[in-house]
């Protein structure tokens, strides 16, 4: 984060924590750079016609954070982490609704960050990327949380470690087996 010190924020979530309203109005305006990056990483390479901006994508996030009266935060990468899984739902949601309004007209494509690109289409579906995701959750919990925490909240290797209290080392391993795990999964989708 740009020019934000990390212990502000952690100072702001611990207040928040313990119900203080104010502190998390002031939170908001300290991270929303950071909650539009992350918006954006999300909407990438959408088409261009898409009616959800990441502006929209974080003010609905922020809204449903916001309802939670005391939630605790471990530190920022959680915070960021949470974040990030609200607006791939948020995102999954408006896909969905919008399918059910046109009947099965068009999806909503997500474009892969680099790390990810050796996936099987340079661009996903975010239905069958939220499908694949909670089945790779089903079968370990840890490394559906790592893939939302590297692939859509952008956090880095060491951050996930800390939001997962696992060694970088396991991160690495763990990203190494999801990513594949994925990729099977993504190309067995598209071939039925």
């Amino acid at each position: 984060m740009s020019g934000v010190s990390s212990t502000r924020i952690s100072g702001l979530l611990a207040d928040w924590g313990r119900g203080d309203e104010k502190a998390r109005d002031a939170l908001i305006p300290v991270v929303y750079d950071e909650l539009r990056r992350i918006a954006r990483r999300h909407l990438w390479n959408e088409r261009q016609d898409h009616t959800l901006q990441s502006a929209a994508l974080v003010n609905e996030a922020y809204l449903r954070l916001a309802r939670q009266k005391a939630p605790h935060w471990q530190n920022r990468a959680h915070f960021f982490g949470v974040s990030a899984q609200l607006m791939r739902q948020i995102l999954v949601d408006h896909t969905r609704n919008r399918l059910a309004a046109k009947r099965g007209g068009g999806v909503t494509r997500l474009a892969l960050d680099p790390e990810m690109a050796h996936l099987a289409k340079a661009e996903l579906d975010v239905l069958e990327l939220d499908v694949a995701l909670e089945k790779l959750s089903a079968l370990d919990v840890q490394q559906g949380q790592l893939v939302e925490l590297r692939f859509f909240a952008g956090l880095s290797i060491e951050e996930t470690a800390v939001v997962l209290d696992i060694s970088p080392a396991t991160v690495k391993r763990e990203w190494v087996t999801a990513r594949a795990w994925l990729k099977r999964e993504l190309k067995r989708s598209t071939e039925v």
